[in-house]
């Protein structure tokens, strides 16, 4: 059964810290730093940095954008 977040942590969720670890690798891989990232899916280089550490979930369509990217 999943576990369903309730309240406030200071810990991630693991999923999302999963994801953004992904996010974070591939972008590395790719020699690219977080600015063009954002610039190129029409955000802040601080909200990639939140999604890469995982304290902001990242949204289906989000994430569509940056694969695609």
């Amino acid at each position: 059964m999943a576990r369903i977040k309730t309240g406030k942590s200071s810990a991630p969720h693991f999923v999302d810290a999963h994801i953004g670890s992904h996010i974070h690798m591939r972008r590395k891989f790719l020699n690219m730093s977080q600015e063009p990232l954002a610039k190129g899916i029409g955000l802040t280089f601080q909200q990639i940095q939140k999604y890469e550490r995982g304290t902001n979930r990242v949204s289906a369509s989000t994430l569509f954008y940056i694969a695609r990217f």
